[in-house]
């Protein structure tokens, strides 16, 4: 089926949760306003509906492919590269000084969910371009920053994040790759790198790689590792293509889904050594990647809204056509379309809350980024900063866990249907799967929330979240509506959930590491839960007063209903999260390891 953009719910959130009215306001970002916000949300939903969802389901069932170290990517994915770039869609987020357009991360978010929900495995190409640009921006020398971010930025050439190695998944303290200085300031990379996303491809002319190795001589251990720009092809002086650089595609890996996106294993050095340039100071290298770290884990977040979004408009589509018994409550006489049952709304708006309370959650969090980056005044800036950084576990870790229950409950309603591939239910779990893993696993998401970012500041960014939600509960309570009564009841039960558990993190971490971690993955979850359904319930808020001065009724009133439904069915889970975090650590370490 096709794809549809939500328009309405991005440009709700925009407009009344990131209050794009207040951003626009920041220097360097006064031209970002609502309109603008709207015009660029309409173009981008027309570009990706019209040319890049169509090469979805066609990626799926013709793969990138490789053949004498070349890779060939799905039939009509150069051609729809070329005209993402043509519409400057690579640059919207990155500074005019280097082409782009420097919009806000608030308003860059929603573009990049509906590439994502479009076609996630070609949106994998732009993603990791972003996260190249980002740390060269921030630890790129000027010399690389003229060389590569022009072209990065308009999408010309693409970049790639080059951590994994065989021996080496998630602990980088076990990288090999070395590299050697030369007389003229160069390195020679040496090593091997496997799951290198669009490592290597045909829509680009140019492929700037992002590696981590250690010189030679380092220190051993995550302070050893330091961070190379590595091109396919060598940059000559005027700016043209040189030779080929000693990186190389020896294969491409087959997965489960995201087929359509080339995931390369890359050998480095086989022919004398792959020519690199240091990017900031050695040693330094696993500080820098985390700079496109953090930009790639929240964009990861996105794609999970993203395939959720588009796993949901799939089942309700099907669940309008597909007739299937008769009502149980009699009000249709013959056999009805599956929505008339209960417990296919009940799928249903489960998939439509967690969807709409994760990307109304995102898009807070990207405001503030766009006020730590642009606030002039400094206090602020250090508040958004905490909060965004104590959002992007719960953005990249919530939004992708969830999107596969909601991909899950997708096939579900198709009932047997969704089992087969051709009703392209399937597809979205497939290509769900590996959000929950890459960039980091939830576990890793959890551990960073846990380490540092509550027991860290011994949980006073949490408690200032909490203070928040417990003004909204006020605002909630003060309303005579019985949804927004309901809200404030359940937001309260579950605020305090998440109060008590950050409690015990701050407090248990050094005393008793086993027992917290044990439970880090539910205080994501949790603390997701939490964040998320808050910004629902300011939603309702909202909705409820547009809906009595007239504005868009159907609309307002199908958000309270939304709101109401996730704080009963879905925020209503925090206590129990609560009670195995805080009082079931004993029982996840109990049973002997050869009882396994």
């Amino acid at each position: 089926m096709s794809y549809i953009a939500p328009l309405k719910d991005m440009l709700f959130d925009i407009e009344h949760l990131a209050n794009i009215a207040q951003v626009a306001q920041m220097p360097g970002l006064e031209d970002a306003g609502l309109e603008t916000a709207q015009a660029v949300l309409e173009e981008c939903a027309r570009f990706n509906q019209d040319v890049i969802a169509p090469l979805n389901v066609d990626g799926d069932r013709n793969p990138s492919s490789f053949k004498d170290g070349q890779v060939t990517t799905t039939p009509g994915f150069k051609e729809a590269f070329a005209q993402y770039v043509a519409g400057g869609w690579q640059g919207l987020q990155h500074p005019a000084d280097f082409g782009g357009q420097g919009l806000p991360k608030a308003i860059g978010a929603a573009c990049v969910e509906m590439l994502n929900s479009a076609n996630m495995s070609f949106a994998l190409c732009p993603l990791l371009t972003d996260g190249a640009t980002e740390a060269l921006l921030t630890a790129g020398s000027d010399e690389l920053k003229a060389i590569y971010l022009e072209k990065l930025v308009s999408g010309q050439w693409t970049g790639t994040m080059n951590l994994t190695e065989p021996q080496a998944g998630s602990d980088l303290a076990m990288v090999r790759s070395r590299a050697e200085p030369q007389a003229d300031g160069t390195y020679k990379v040496f090593g091997t790198k496997i799951f290198i996303t669009y490592g290597e491809h045909d829509m680009a002319e140019n492929i700037v790689h992002l590696v981590l190795a250690r010189v030679t001589g380092a220190p051993e251990g995550v302070k050893g590792i330091s961070l190379f720009v590595v091109p396919k092809f060598m940059v000559n002086k005027d700016g043209a293509l040189g030779a080929r650089n000693d990186v190389h595609c020896v294969s491409i890996e087959h997965k489960l889904g995201i087929k359509a996106s080339p995931t390369a294993v890359l050998q480095y050095g086989d022919h004398g050594g792959a020519i690199g340039y240091l990017v900031g100071q050695e040693n330094r290298g696993l500080e820098y990647m985390f700079i496109m770290m953090n930009s790639a884990r929240y964009a990861v977040g996105m794609q999970g809204i993203a395939i959720a979004e588009r796993a949901y408009q799939h089942a309700v589509a099907y669940a309008r056509d597909r007739v299937q018994s008769r009502p149980v409550d009699g009000s249709i006489n013959a056999s009805a379309p599956i929505i008339h049952h209960p417990d296919v709304k009940r799928m249903l708006m489960t998939m439509r809350a967690y969807t709409e309370g994760c990307r109304a959650m995102a898009a807070v969090a990207a405001a503030a980024y766009d006020a730590t980056h642009h606030h002039p005044d400094a206090e602020t800036r250090k508040q958004n900063q905490a909060f965004y950084e104590f959002m992007v576990p719960l953005v990249k870790g919530y939004s992708t866990e969830m999107s596969l229950e909601v991909a899950s409950l997708g096939v579900q309603v198709h009932g047997g249907m969704g089992f087969i591939e051709e009703t392209g239910a399937a597809q979205y779990l497939r290509d769900a799967k590996i959000l929950t893993i890459y960039e980091g696993t939830t576990a890793i998401q959890a551990n960073d929330l846990v380490g540092r970012k509550t027991a860290r500041d011994g949980g006073q960014t949490a408690r200032a979240i909490a203070a928040q939600i417990e003004k909204t509960e006020a605002e909630l309570a003060q309303r005579d509506s019985a949804d927004a009564q309901a809200v404030a009841r359940k937001l309260k039960a579950a605020r305090e959930a998440f109060v008590d558990v950050v409690g015990f993190v701050a407090g248990q971490t050094k005393a008793s590491p086993n027992a917290v971690f044990a439970g880090s993955v539910p205080y994501l979850m949790l603390a997701g839960n939490v964040v998320a359904g808050w910004q629902l319930a300011r939603s309702l808020l909202v909705a409820e007063d547009l809906a009595k001065a007239g504005t868009d009724v159907a609309f307002m009133k199908a958000k309270i209903a939304t709101a109401r439904f996730y704080a009963e069915h879905i925020l209503n889970k925090a206590p129990g999260l609560r009670d195995s975090i805080v009082e079931g650590a004993d029982s996840v370490t109990a049973l002997a390891l050869e009882s396994f």
